[in-house]
């Protein structure tokens, strides 16, 4: 009896599992649309010869990206999987990683190739229409492995790796993100320009290294964007940094600026008028945001006195020599701006930077948010006045 209870109770677990199986099948199809709705507000849409479901695997073959509208593209992508793809009980997907087909691509004699692209624990919306970051397709890490350009063979540039995070904010109110595209290498000995190859062998630099890094943030209930880096580091040169923050950038500025983006995109060739009208759109719209602050810094790692000394032995004179002049030029050139009150702290800056090169920071921190309309007002009808309205400032060798 307890062989016959224990055979019955086998079989009905086998009944209900296949029974439940397809109602919990992902559907790579809707899935596809799903994505391409998030992708619509933008003009452009994912189009794939197949979608093939295995478990909670779903293959794109054949991936190309076209203009919503448009016929579909040949594939160029190629093919793309999709793993660990769960629905959201809502409607929307998450997926555990999407991996990418690696790049390799040559048009006018110079070959890209990229290794290793994956997106990891992406979130497909439900609903892309709604004014909220639960509308948005969203990774929480984007990675590619070794990137390189070549040319006639030879490499002329190449990345180590990249990797981008993004993080939202509690209550979903807004995303911290990062950036870094490290390991960079350029070979400058390959420059075209003969004139420019000579200056740069002169300044001993054959070749650049380095790293470029991002670091930023997105408040959705002020529209803020605080961009705190965007940093070129290159070894034995020195590091340029700018960081910027305006407001007013919100959901839905965002995407009046999408739809008017995608107006010019889906204009005719010949369709000037549709274009002008999308442009105009965008320049309006653009006018709702605030400026806040903004800073522009560079730190020194050996360029300034090799490049004192160069333009010193093209003018005959030493480094020392070179720099006095330039020190004594400063002033005469900017008093040429009409700015009297920035004319003195620019010489004073200037003056320290050369004596001893650190950093040379320009600021501007206007006492309160300003409106883009009043900036290009004082763009256009007085410029000379605009360092007053940003509260700009100029200083050297401070504290990084």
């Amino acid at each position: 009896m307890t062989y016959y209870r224990r055979t019955r109770l086998m079989l009905a677990g086998a009944a209900l599992v296949s029974l439940s199986g397809p109602a919990f099948a992902i559907d790579g199809t809707d899935l596809l649309n799903k994505i391409n709705a998030a992708y619509a507000p933008q003009g452009h849409a994912i189009t794939a010869t197949s979608v093939k479901v295995d478990g909670s695997t779903v293959t794109l073959s054949g991936v190309g990206i076209a203009r919503v509208g448009a016929p579909a593209t040949d594939g160029t992508i190629g093919d793309v999987s999709l793993d660990g793809v769960e629905e959201d009980g809502q409607g929307g997907y998450g997926i555990a990683s999407i991996k990418f087909p690696n790049i390799n691509v040559t048009e006018d004699g110079v070959n890209l190739t990229a290794q290793d692209l994956s997106l990891t624990n992406v979130t497909i919306p439900a609903d892309a229409t709604q004014n909220s970051l639960s509308s948005l397709i969203l990774y929480e890490k984007a990675q590619s492995g070794p990137v390189k350009f070549t040319k006639d063979g030879a490499e002329v540039f190449s990345l180590t790796g990249i990797t981008s995070n993004l993080a939202k904010r509690d209550n979903a109110s807004g995303l911290d993100f990062d950036f870094l595209a490290s390991g960079l290498k350029g070979d400058v000995s390959r420059i075209d320009d003969p004139a420019t190859r000579e200056a740069l062998q002169k300044l001993a630099i054959t070749q650049v290294e380095g790293d470029v890094s991002v670091a930023g943030g997105w408040d959705l209930a002020t529209g803020t964007v605080d961009l705190e880096e965007y940093a070129l580091n290159l070894n034995d040169i020195g590091r340029l940094s700018l960081g910027f923050s305006f407001s007013g950038y919100t959901m839905e500025l965002m995407r009046s600026l999408q739809e008017s983006m995608k107006a010019i995109e889906t204009a005719g060739a010949n369709d000037d008028q549709a274009k002008q009208a999308a442009g105009l759109a965008v320049m309006g719209l653009a006018q709702q945001l605030n400026f806040n602050s903004a800073s522009l810094s560079f730190e020194d790692a050996s360029i300034t006195s090799r490049l004192l000394d160069y333009a010193g032995k093209e003018q005959g004179v030493s480094g020392t020599q070179m720099a006095q002049t330039v020190k004594a030029m400063v002033p005469l050139m900017v008093a040429q701006l009409n700015i009297p009150e920035l004319q003195n702290a620019i010489s004073a800056a200037v003056t320290e930077f050369i004596d001893d090169p650190q950093s040379i920071t320009i600021s501007a921190e206007p006492e309160s948010p300003v409106p883009f309309p009043m900036i290009m007002g004082a763009a256009m009808g007085a410029p000379n006045t605009l360092p007053k309205v940003l509260g700009v400032t100029v200083s050297a060798n401070d504290q990084m």
